[in-house]
């Protein structure tokens, strides 16, 4: 759910080389590896939701998504993230984010 890039910008970057690949290949939590069309791909790249959102029908899942993929790896959020992420979610439903921390 966060992309690589994003990830070595919220922390991934003092991680070990495993670490990183688990990260990358993670299929430990249903949210974190999500098949999208090649465009959609492009479209997000790595942007975060400041810069980017998918479909309104999507945005409440995402987000949520998006959360519990950045506390699992214990990942942070900028000023700009947390502030698109909370403006998302004051337009969603009350939503449980739940996730297993990897060690």
């Amino acid at each position: 759910m966060v992309p690589l890039a994003e990830a070595r910008d919220s922390g991934a970057a003092t991680w070990t080389a495993t670490r990183r690949e688990a990260y990358a290949i993670d299929q430990g939590a249903p949210n974190s590896l999500i098949a999208v069309s090649g465009s959609s791909n492009r479209s997000k790249a790595d942007k975060d939701p400041a810069d980017w959102l998918p479909v309104p029908a999507d945005r409440c899942k995402y987000a949520a998504d998006r959360v519990a993929d950045k506390l699992r790896w214990n990942l942070t959020a900028d000023a700009g993230e947390r502030n698109a992420l909370t403006r998302l979610a004051e337009t969603c439903p009350p939503t449980t984010v739940t996730y297993e921390q990897v060690p």
